[in-house]
């Protein structure tokens, strides 16, 4: 292994090592991915040696003198909304004698202002409270003509490392705009050697064979002699050549034999070849000549871009598909006739208000996230997400236009948060 590479694994290594000592608790302030039942506290960030007072319910207990608020999250066939129970001397108070307020100030500057209403023992949340619970907390309440205030935070999907460490680890960092998001149409077909590029030699005049220089397989370049041929009418011995460069894939000579009409040789150039695909009927409006496509071996091991070159108008005999062919490069040698392959013909773009490339994208409990950046903190925001073309997609709520974003390596992100336990299961 070179320098660069064990330098690389040392700094994703301690990448992760930091969620010991970086990372923030989950919204339980248990630290350790906490569960929501029906009805489950709205905690905050517990420091080393610090206990957080739990309620009956299992809420956070947040207390002033003889006064307290226990502070719940209740989601059971809802979106997620605050129950507040008030509380003096532990005895529940008449939820309609208490005003309260809560603000959630999240990472990157928006502040949630929650209102809350009487009902049976608890006050409830007037609005819903949007994933992820993470944030710090703010509560004002006035009762009996005392007002009451508390703040504390409560973090899940979040975790905090060191710019320079990120860099380092291979983390990179965009930011969410608009973009285009291509329309594609899925071919299947095989690599086809290209017949401009092959050629059958055969001796120009009948005679006996006297030597053969080729076999199948052997690279050969143009003006390469090949065979001898010793002629019958003048008996003079002449050399058969190749008028191309390439590969031998054929050869139906043999010394001592008479040469007749069939070719003695084949050769073919795969310095270029094509891909066939085959198209429905249905589709034969929306391909074009000129047209990009991405073409991927069957096994996934290999990947090129090329541009449509033909498109057959009609199928052939019982076959009704069309033949739409692709020209490649092959002068790296990674195309082999009859490999199977797919192309992703794009027949159309759509510019869209926000796109992000399908890598920043991680799965995170029932969710498909991007994890935001801010200073030196990063933390997951749940997506909803449109059209994808396979390697952007759209993104129609959950980020907005400006946002920063975990582009490249949002697997160390992820990785970092669970390690940390800043999951927070539901």
């Amino acid at each position: 292994m070179n320098t660069m590479s064990t330098a690389r694994l040392l700094l994703v290594a301690g990448l992760l090592a930091l969620a010991t000592g970086c990372s923030g608790t989950d919204a339980d302030g248990t630290g350790a991915g906490g569960n929501h039942d029906h009805e489950e506290q709205a905690g905050g960030h517990e420091h080393e040696g610090e206990e957080v007072a739990k309620g009956a319910r299992g809420g956070r207990l947040l207390q002033d003198g003889d006064f307290a608020l226990e502070v719940t999250m209740f989601e059971s066939g809802v979106p997620p909304e605050l129950h507040i129970y008030p509380l003096r001397d532990g005895k529940p108070v008449d939820p309609a004698q208490v005003q309260l307020s809560i603000e959630l100030r999240r990472l990157g500057g928006r502040v949630d202002r929650i209102a809350f209403t009487p009902q049976e023992d608890f006050l409830r949340s007037t609005t819903s409270i949007e994933e992820p619970h993470s944030y710090v907390v703010q509560a004002q309440a006035l009762e009996g003509g005392r007002n009451h205030s508390w703040t504390y935070e409560s973090f899940e999907g979040r975790t905090t490392i060191a710019r320079d460490m990120a860099e380092g680890a291979g983390v990179e960092i965009a930011v969410a705009g608009p973009g285009r998001i291509a329309e594609q149409v899925s071919l299947f077909g095989a690599i086809a050697a290209d017949p401009d590029r092959v050629r059958a030699v055969s001796a120009r005049f009948p005679g006996v064979i006297r030597t053969v220089r080729a076999k199948v397989g052997d690279t050969v370049q143009a003006g390469q002699q090949l065979a001898t041929v010793e002629s019958n009418e003048s008996l003079q011995t002449y050399a058969v050549t190749t008028p191309i460069a390439g590969v031998i894939t054929e050869r139906h000579a043999n010394v001592g034999e008479t040469t007749k009409e069939e070719h003695l040789f084949k050769v073919a150039n795969f310095s270029s070849v094509r891909a066939e695909l085959n198209a429905f009927p249905r589709d034969r409006g929306r391909l074009k000549s000129g047209q990009s496509v991405s073409i991927k071996a069957a096994d996934g091991t290999q990947e090129a871009m090329g541009r449509i070159d033909f498109v057959s108008p009609v199928g052939t005999g019982n076959n009704p598909t069309l033949v739409v062919r692709v020209i490649l490069d092959n002068r790296d040698g990674q195309w082999t006739p009859g490999q199977f392959v797919e192309g992703l013909v794009t027949v159309s773009t759509t510019e869209v208000p926000l796109v992000i490339p399908r890598e920043a994208l991680q799965s995170f409990r029932d969710w498909q996230v991007a994890f935001i950046n801010v200073d030196d903190d990063y933390e997951i925001r749940p997506l909803e997400l449109g059209r994808s073309d396979g390697e952007n997609v759209e993104v129609l709520a959950g980020l907005k236009s400006g946002d920063r974003y975990v582009a490249v390596n949002s697997y160390l992100i992820k990785a970092d948060i669970e390690k940390s336990g800043a999951s927070h299961d539901h």
